[in-house]
């Protein structure tokens, strides 16, 4: 965890600087002769989350093949037009952000010479984790944004300000940002800003939530099965973790997360498959030997389960992620 001030007129230089705190990445000057080219780079890793106060100077346009991640552009001056997957191409603003995902083609058609952005990475892992433990069980479905936020008020203006304010604090020296003891709550902030911020299905359930507290039995088998999903749980193992009864378990699961203690390890074990299955490289591993690791013998069974839960096959994802 750390800050860091980078400044260059080399492109290639900058390019380099981009891919390490960010992604691999191609960018090229549009035209140097209106405005020179002048990177300024401010970064801030706090883990699971990278905040930069960026600028290039002249008109730049950028290649960047899947992030892996999520990814918030809020410029406060000038515009970067963006293209991802098959989507249509939005363009970010000072009052509009443009809100990327882990997967699709990304490009970068034209980032304005005038344009300063504050520009955030999200491991995607995280996020979904956290959106998972403010839901108090794993979502029906993949998390997806809408591609843009309004930041010219309300919290879309409220989390962007944040994300500054807290670049600004982790680069003032020696500041407590860095800290780990702050760094965690402060990352765990941005995450759960962004999720009551930006829309997605579940944003209003966590705006507004309509379902009592869990009681603590169910969230420390809750927790116990987040901390260690591999692990060859049974009910009785659970409950005794829990310190309450197997049947009172399995009804306070029933009333407070929807389904059975077991149904939840599966729903937990699916997500983290389907995480490693979308975070692999060509060649990396294959269905079987992940869907193994994470606890499921039976293969055709798995398939099944995981078709239902994320509307295609686990080999689809692997293919697609190594694409």
């Amino acid at each position: 965890m750390g800050g860091s001030s980078f400044r260059t007129q080399d492109v290639d230089e900058a390019r380099q600087e981009i891919d390490a705190r960010y992604y691999a990445n191609f960018m090229d000057v549009i035209e140097r002769r209106q405005r020179p080219f002048v990177a300024r780079f401010d970064t801030v890793d706090l883990g699971e989350v990278v905040i930069g106060d960026l600028a290039c100077g002249a008109d730049v346009r950028m290649r960047f093949g899947e992030l892996g991640a999520f990814h918030v552009n809020a410029p406060l001056s000038g515009t970067m037009e963006m293209r991802q997957g098959g989507r249509a191409p939005v363009v970010a603003t000072a009052t509009e952000a443009v809100v990327l995902d882990p997967s699709g083609d990304t490009c970068l058609d034209r980032w304005s010479g005038d344009c300063r952005t504050v520009s955030v990475k999200i491991g995607a892992a995280a996020l979904h984790d956290r959106l998972e433990q403010l839901l108090g069980r794993p979502p029906r479905g993949a998390l997806a944004f809408e591609p843009t936020l309004d930041i010219s008020r309300g919290p879309g203006l409220s989390w962007a300000r944040f994300a500054r304010q807290v670049a600004r604090e982790a680069l003032a020296g020696d500041s407590l940002a860095h800290h780990e003891l702050v760094a965690r709550p402060l990352q765990e902030a941005l995450l759960n800003g962004l999720l009551l911020a930006a829309e997605h299905p579940w944003r209003e359930e966590l705006a507004h939530p309509a379902e009592p507290l869990r009681p603590a039995p169910v969230k420390r088998a809750m927790d116990a099965v987040r901390e260690r999903p591999e692990h060859p749980f049974t009910t009785t193992e659970l409950a005794g973790l829990a310190r309450v009864g197997v049947r009172r378990l399995q009804e306070s699961f029933r009333e407070y997360v929807g389904m059975s203690p077991m149904a939840y390890v599966r729903e937990v074990r699916l997500e983290r498959v389907h995480e490693e299955l979308r975070a692999a490289g060509p060649g990396e591993l294959s269905v079987s030997e992940v869907a193994w690791r994470w606890g499921f013998a039976h293969h055709g069974r798995f398939a099944a389960q995981y078709r239902t839960r994320f509307g295609e096959s686990p080999s689809q994802t692997l293919r697609r992620s190594a694409g």
